[in-house]
């Protein structure tokens, strides 16, 4: 048997050492970059992944304070006009009359006067509002349920921001401590009775309203003509010295004397 010659051994490993280093050589090139390219993907999926939570955490945040109360339904010659708030942290941010007078003439008058109504309660913070000229019905039936809304709003406020009760006499309250109701007493008139009732807040009267008055026939017709304009100058006036309708002495009479025994029930 023939034997392979020394020299032809090393020329073989030589050859076929070289040829495993550029195979090695050329690989390595094309899995290096694919597996950088792996690498950096993840990163960069996961940082996609967290800016949607970081964007809502960076959104509007929610008005929890806010809170929306609605006064009671006043009854005028035209309709009922009611009155709804939004308040918060204690400060009326929105009104807007969800009832109003409405048919023929009136959709014109409540077209004007709601408006400028709702932005004056917003502007001023009370009842203590201005008649719109050439709706005073549907003004006074504005302000009276603008009043009771407010009512309904001060308890909530004699909190503290907190949720803690503040106390009494503490200079942070709203005033809603001093706030009360008192109804005067009953007079009887030729017609029938009158009985007055008014809402009294810092020693001044924020809102009036006739409890009684006479109904039926005739006198029903002039108590809706006397009473909005006697409740409209009580607090005005902020005392029982009003001027009486014409046309309707008795009521305006009987309605004065009642306020002025519930301003003295007040110590007013």
């Amino acid at each position: 048997m023939r034997k392979s010659h020394p020299i032809r051994r090393i020329v073989l490993t030589t050859a076929a050492t070289v040829s495993g280093v550029v195979l090695l050589l050329s690989l390595k090139p094309a899995s290096g970059p694919a597996s950088a390219s792996a690498a950096g993907a993840a990163p960069q999926q996961t940082a996609a992944a967290q800016s949607p939570q970081g964007g809502t955490r960076g959104g509007a945040p929610t008005a929890a304070g806010s809170s929306t109360v609605t006064g009671d339904t006043e009854r005028t010659q035209y309709g009922p006009v009611q009155v709804r708030l939004t308040v918060s942290n204690g400060k009326v941010t929105k009104a807007e009359a969800v009832q109003a007078p409405a048919g023929g003439l009136s959709d014109q008058k409540t077209a004007l006067a709601v408006p400028k109504l709702n932005q004056e309660a917003v502007a001023a913070q009370s009842a203590r509002i201005d008649s719109v000229s050439g709706a005073t019905y549907t003004s006074t039936g504005y302000k009276k349920s603008l009043q009771s809304a407010l009512d309904k709003v001060k308890p909530s406020a004699s909190t503290g921001p907190s949720g803690t009760a503040r106390p009494s006499g503490s200079s942070g309250a709203s005033g809603a401590a001093r706030s009360r109701t008192v109804t005067g007493e009953t007079v009887r008139t030729r017609y029938g009775p009158v009985q007055v009732r008014i809402t009294v807040d810092g020693g001044k009267i924020t809102a009036a309203k006739a409890v009684q008055a006479p109904q039926g026939g005739l006198s029903g017709q002039k108590t809706a003509l006397a009473v909005p304009r006697l409740n409209q100058e009580a607090v005005a006036a902020g005392n029982a010295r009003i001027d009486a309708v014409s046309g309707a002495t008795y009521t305006s009479t009987g309605y004065r004397q009642s306020l002025q025994s519930a301003l003295d029930r007040a110590g007013g």
